[in-house]
Formats: structure tokens, C-alpha cells, sequence
């Protein structure tokens, strides 16, 4: 069964939702539907045994109707009813004859006049905002833009067409499930490894799934799946969106699709084109049932999650939701001139979380999401337009306040991605505290590091110890940062050590598109070689990243396919290919060199599990770099002295090694001493030259015994006495563990 023919094939309509009305229309009785008051508490459509309760904010609305269609084929509403109650701006009634399954929309009445920020159309069928299900796939017609397309007066005209035959559904839904025993794992922040991935590009050419479940839900919950996430050492899946988006018009035109899904149009409701059942309507449940199994594995389940902005785009845009519902509460207009959005996104508009009742519909979503979906935490994308009141961030405005405050959203991991394109939207280090956030200061100074760039090694020393100089300030501890290298926007890993420059072409957009600024380097040839040479270098380079990424302190996030060598043929901006540019290639991934970097992976994650001394809850203490003598860490030249002022400055220095002290590393929560080996890591960024590295003496006749070396996908453990020498090879790092007394 295709796609769309799934979404077409919605269970729960017809006469088994109709009820009573039914009855009445196959005998050729006279339809009298019941309409009761109901309450304005809880908003959306909600079923409680007995009927459904509709309930829909619309403060500048005159007038509400609700719409119900018999089939996701309809192209028009079966019934039109009216809400006559209103309460503190919410219309709503209660509808004894409905159950699951039911699809429904709204036509809310109103002034049409955008230039004092008013597009009220209802002509227009409208999706619900909290819809937990969107029952129909968006369409495209002219008919769903409230103005007329073309016309001399562009947005300012108004379109009498009706939008009811393409407009997207919302369905009511049952929410009961048995979750079991099902427990979130509650990895503390300190400990995760978290595994960035795309629901539809992991599994979409997976030999070993069920073809009819690759690109769902129920794929990524599969065996081999889980068995793999579970090898590699994750402890986190971090999903791209899966909150429902909206293709774009544009992309579709020409070819193209929207892949990573930063396009919502539903706050509630799971992608219903992840889901592999043949009915939408169990999208619901198969992403509960995908839910339970990640945890009943140890996985946490986090949420990239978009409340920035929504899929209708600036005043060009369609009128599919909010825009039509109450186009000036729901959105951020300018105030000189309200035809026009504030745009602090660079989607066209923003989500204006300044009204206490949109304010409202982000907290209900993201309370549902942990509730009813049992996910474990959120990334928001563009944090920083969240936190703007009337123009600049702050970091305690009231949805920061609002969050920190509910017992419910608190005590799940919060992630910000701390920028957004507004002026003084970059916002890095400046999170409230119980925030972590998406450090780019990491991936830049660990991406120059590792090219050869000079005057960066105390820098780079300060993020591997995870970055105290963004976040002590404030009492904020290792975990507030989420270390990257690669993330979905971007080169891959593969792409980072292959390229100089983006390849973007297939964007349709002649490489406009996409950063510039890459801090990228192709070792010698542009994109794919055969030359042995180069890529041993290549394959250097990515596993001296990847360990140094896993073994700083702070999350580590890696981005899924980098360790298996992905690549997206310098495309870095990928957004619009949902195709084999982006879908993990598993084939490739039996190559040698591709398996040794897989195993490789799994080796440094295993190391980062086993060692207390990589996950600490508190920054090193002294002086971040160099100084008096710490208990903790200390830095070394490559003949064994102490680092100094000169040395750390000076911009020909690209080796060094840290000393990792493993006794007292913390206290746990019940109080308990941690103690850990003492770890000793040899970094050499340069290209060319092998450096001759004295190995420190710690204790006497205590061997220094060789866990990783970069320099090769496999090593042997062998045992080094302090003081003696140990060519660090270019480009390479070296971890090394202090054997103890009683060890053979």
C-alpha cells in the first residue's frame, strides 16, 4: 500500500464514529445532532467515553463553526455546527454522538484586514491546534491561501474559495494504551551519549527490517535496530522533528521534499507519514509502542521540537491553521505595520509566546508529549526566539519561568539550540540553569583544532574540559553543554574531512544555500578517492575527532552515519533530500574501513562508560590551563614539563597531553566517593610530523597501558613506563590508563 493510500484509509470513520447519526441516515431518518454546552477545559478535542468535548482559543473570532467530514475524501464538510458558548476566548461545545476516529476542522468568522494583523477567512477550513492527530495530508490548492494567488493586491485581497476538499484534517483520537511497566531509563545528563538521527533516514534501507516498516516508527523500534543502538553505546535517540509538518509548495514543484521536517503544522500530533500501519489513525499508538521499546532497551527518547515557528509561513503564506483561527494572538506581528511578521527565524514568522494563551499552547504540548508519549526530554530548535519579549532575549523571561516552575516539563532534559537570526539571538553560554545547550563553540574550535589551524590549542583545551568559561559563571556545570562535531545541519563527518566547499547543486538553488563557513579540510582531493593515502588521512582525522568529541567533558552527540562513514556528497543542507543522499547507506557500512571506524566507536564509547573521570559532574578545579598544580588535571608539553603561559599562546603548538587524576573524581547521590583510573591523552594536530612525547611519571614503577591510538583503527594494549618516549604519530591522539598496583 502506497502512502497516500494509508492516509486515505483512516479506521474509526464512518458509521462505527457516526454513532447514532448514522443510524438515522440509513434509515432516511431526519438528522438531529445533540450539542451541549461542554467546557472551554481542556482545548482541542477530546474524548471521554460518552462523546467529545471541542474547545478552540479564537480571541478576535465573531463567530466559530465546526466542521465534520465523513472521509479523508470528502470535499466537503458532512456538518457544519456552530459554537454557541464562549468562554474567556474559547468557543466549545460537546458532542455526545462522537468517538475516535471522527475528522473535523474549523471555519472561524472575522475581520479580513491584514494591514491591522486580522485574516479571518471562512471560506477556509482550519486544522485544530492541538490536534493529536492530523487525519488528512495537506493537498496543495490555491484555494488554501486566504488571498487570492496572483492578484494586483497580493495578501490584501480576499480569496471566496472553499479550501474544505484540501485542507488538512484533524481526528479525534483514544488515547488509552497499555504502557505496562514501561519506565523511563533516567540517565543522568552527565552520562548520556546522545545519537542525533532522522526516524525515515535510519531505517529506510535497513536490509534487516521489514520493508514495510522501514521509514516508520515501528522500523526504529525493530530488533536490529535496537540491537545496534544498543552495541554502539548510545544511552539517547535524539528525532528530528516528528511533531506533523508540511511539505512545502515550493520544494514540491520542483522535486523535492521536506526531509528534516523544521515545518510544523501540528504541536500534538506524531508525522503521520512515519507511521507504518495501514491505518493513520494507529500513528498514535505505533509511536507509543516505539516508545516502550527504546525504553524497555535503556534508550531515552528525546524531541527536537519547533515552537518557533509554523508551516504558514510569512503574509504570502497559506492559511491552514493559526493564521485563520486568530491570525494577531497567535503570531508576532510587526507593530508599526501588523500586516507584516516578526521574523526572528527566517521562516516568516514567529510563534508569539508573549500571549499567555499561546504561551499556554506550547507547555500543554510539550506536557502532553511527556504524559501521554512518555518521550524523556526536547531540544528546541532556535531556543533564543522563545526567550525575546518585546525584541531582545532574556534568559528569565516567562517562558523560561513558566518551564522551570511546572513540575512535569522540569524534570525532563531541556536542550537549547542557543541562537536564532534576530539581533542578539546568538546566545551560547547564556541558558538559564537548568538548560543544556547545543554548543557551536565546541564544534568550531574542535573542527580547527583538528584541520592544523595554529593558535588554537587553548581553546581547544578549555572545550575538551567542557567549556567552564560559557557556563561556571552562571553555577552551571559540564552537562549544561552538548558537545558536537557534526550535527544534521552540516557536513557529515565523512563530508568534513572530504570537502572544502559545499556541493549543494542538487538544492535547486545554484549553491546559494548552506554556511560557507565550514572549518573544513579534504586532505588533498575534492570529494571521493581512491588514493590509499588519503584516505588513511581522512580515516585519521575522523576517529581523532569522534574520540575527542566522546571524551570531553560535557554530552556528547553524535550524528548517526558519521560512525559509519555516511556521506551526503558535500551537500550540506540537506534539508530537501529525502532520498538516498541522506538515507544511512548500510551497504557501505560493510566496507573494511567503515567497519573499523564502527568498531572503533563502540571501543571509545565503551572507554567513556568504564571511565568516571569522563563524565563529571563539576569542572576541573584551578585554573582552567596551566598555573599551580591541580589534584585533578594537569598539562604537559611533549617533554613532560608543565605547560606554560608561552606554550599555550603560541600559535606553532598543536601537541600537548593532559593528565586525567582518577582518585576522588566525585561523590554520587547517596554520597558514596567515586574513583576512577588516572588517564593520561596525547593530542598531536599536525599533518606532517611525528612527535617524540615523554610519558609523565605518576607513581613509581607504575606502567602507562595503551587503551586507543588513532594513528590505527585497531592497537594493541600494550604496557609504556613513565619516562620513556612514545612517538605520537600525526594527527593522532592517544588515550592511555595508569595501571594500578594489583594488576599483574
Amino acid at each position: 500500500m502506497t502512502q497516500e493510500e494509508s492516509e486515505k484509509n483512516i479506521i474509526g470513520v464512518g458509521k462505527r464514529i457516526r454513532g447514532v447519526r448514522a443510524e438515522e441516515q440509513e434509515t432516511g431518518a431526519a438528522v438531529s445532532r445533540r450539542v451541549w454546552p461542554g467546557r472551554p477545559y481542556p482545548l482541542g478535542a477530546t474524548w471521554d467515553g460518552r462523546g467529545v468535548n471541542f474547545a478552540l482559543y479564537a480571541e478576535h473570532a465573531s463567530q466559530v463553526e465546526l466542521c465534520l467530514f465523513d472521509s479523508p475524501d470528502a470535499e466537503r464538510e458532512s456538518e457544519r455546527i456552530p459554537l454557541q458558548e464562549q468562554t474567556d476566548m474559547v468557543w466549545h461545545a460537546f458532542l455526545p454522538d462522537l468517538g475516535p476516529g471522527q475528522l473535523y476542522g474549523y471555519r472561524v468568522h472575522g475581520p479580513y484586514d491584514p494591514q491591522r494583523g486580522h485574516r479571518f477567512n471562512a471560506n477556509k477550513v482550519l486544522l485544530d491546534p492541538y490536534a493529536k492527530l492530523v487525519g488528512r495530508r495537506t493537498c496543495w490548492d490555491d484555494s488554501l491561501f486566504a488571498y487570492t494567488v496572483g492578484s494586483a493586491d497580493e495578501d490584501l485581497s480576499f480569496d471566496e474559495r472553499d479550501s474544505a476538499a484540501y485542507a488538512p484534517l484533524a481526528a479525534v483520537i483514544d488515547p488509552a494504551f497499555t504502557w505496562g511497566d514501561d519506565r523511563p531509563p533516567k540517565t543522568s545528563m552527565h552520562k548520556t551519549v546522545v545519537y542525533e538521527m532522522h526516524v525515515r533516514g535510519l531505517t529506510k534501507l535497513h536490509a534487516k527490517i521489514p520493508e514495510s516498516l522501514r521509514g516508520t516508527y515501528a522500523g526504529l523500534a525493530s530488533p536490529p535496530v535496537i540491537r545496534y543502538l544498543k552495541k554502539l553505546g548510545v544511552t539517547a535517540v535524539e528525532l528530528l522533528p516528528v511533531h506533523h509538518f508540511l511539505q512545502d509548495r515550493h520544494l514540491g514543484d520542483r522535486g523535492l521534499a521536506n526531509y528534516w521536517g523544521y515545518n510544523t503544522l501540528g504541536f500534538f500530533a506524531p508525522h503521520i507519514a512515519y507511521a507504518a500501519s495501514d491505518s493513520p489513525l494507529d500513528a498514535v499508538r505505533e509511536f507509543k509502542r516505539m516508545v516502550r521499546s527504546l525504553h524497555a532497551a535503556g534508550l531515552e527518547v528525546i524531541l527536537d521540537v519547533v515552537y518557533n515557528h509554523t508551516a504558514e509561513g510569512n503574509q504570502m503564506g497559506p492559511t491552514l491553521s493559526l493564521r485563520g483561527i486568530d491570525n494577531g494572538a497567535y503570531y508576532r506581528l510587526v507593530r508599526d505595520n501588523p500586516r507584516y511578521y516578526m521574523d526572528y527565524t527566517g521562516c516568516g514568522n514567529t510563534l508569539n509566546a508573549m500571549n499567555p494563551r499561546v504561551l499556554q499552547l506550547i507547555m500543554d504540548s510539550l506536557r502532553y508529549w511527556i504524559l501521554e508519549m512518555h518521550v524523556d526530554g526536547f531540544r528546541f530548535d532556535l531556543a533564543s526566539t522563545l526567550a525575546r519579549e518585546l525584541h531582545a532575549v532574556d534568559k528569565l523571561g516567562a517562558f523560561f519561568d513558566i518551564i522551570h516552575q511546572d513540575p512535569t516539563i522540569s524534570q525532563v532534559k531541556l536542550i537549547a539550540e542557543p541562537w536564532d537570526l534576530g539581533e542578539g539571538g546568538y546566545m551560547v553560554g547564556n541558558f538559564p540553569t537548568q538548560w543544556s545547550e547545543w554548543n557551536g563553540e565546541y564544534r568550531d574550535c574542535v573542527r580547527s583544532f583538528w584541520k592544523g589551524d595554529g593558535g588554537t590549542v587553548s581553546e581547544f583545551a578549555t572545550r575538551f574540559c567542557g567549556s567552564s568559561d560559557l557556563y561556571a559563571w552562571s553555577g552551571r556545570r559540564p552537562r549544561a553543554s552538548i558537545n558536537f562535531v557534526t550535527c544534521h545541519d552540516g557536513f557529515t563527518l565523512e563530508d568534513l574531512v572530504s570537502y572544502n566547499d559545499k556541493h549543494n547543486e542538487a538544492n535547486g538553488e545554484e549553491n546559494r544555500d548552506g554556511a560557507d563557513h565550514n572549518i573544513s579540510w579534504n586532505c588533498g582531493v575534492e570529494g571521493p578517492t581512491n588514493n590509499r593515502k588519503i584516505l588513511a588521512l581522512r580515516d585519521r582525522k575522523k576517529r581523532s575527532l569522534l574520540a575527542t568529541l566522546i571524551l570531553s567533558q560535557g554530552v556528547p552527540m553524535l550524528l548517526a552515519g558519521d560512525e559509519i562513514g555516511h556521506s551526503q556528497g558535500g551537500n550540506n543542507n540537506t534539508y530537501c533530500q529525502d532520498n538516498e543522499t541522506t538515507w544511512l547507506n548500510w551497504t557501505t557500512a560493510k566496507q573494511k574501513r567503515n567497519r573499523q571506524l564502527l568498531d572503533f566507536v563502540r571501543q571509545v564509547i565503551r572507554i567513556y562508560h568504564d571511565q568516571p573521570v569522563f563524565h563529571r559532574r563539576k569542572f576541573f578545579s584551578g585554573r582552567a590551563i596551566g598555573g599551580e598544580e591541580a589534584v585533578d588535571i594537569a598539562w604537559v608539553t611533549p617533554a613532560g614539563s608543565a605547560m606554560n603561559d608561552q606554550q599555550w599562546n603560541a600559535s606553532h603548538v598543536r601537541c600537548f597531553g593532559v593528565i586525567l587524576f582518577g582518585d576522588r573524581i566525585d561523590v554520587d547521590e547517596e554520597g558514596e566517593e567515586i574513583h576512577g583510573d588516572t588517564l593520561l591523552i596525547l593530542f598531536n594536530a599536525d599533518h606532517e610530523l611525528t612527535i617524540e612525547f615523554t610519558l609523565p611519571k605518576i607513581e613509581e614503577n607504575l606502567p602507562w597501558q595503551r587503551l586507543i591510538d588513532t594513528f590505527e583503527a585497531e592497537v594493541s594494549h600494550d604496557e609504556f613506563a613513565g619516562g620513556s618516549v612514545y612517538p605520537l604519530r600525526s594527527c593522532s591522539m592517544v588515550v592511555f590508563r595508569m595501571a594500578t598496583q594489583d594488576e599483574d
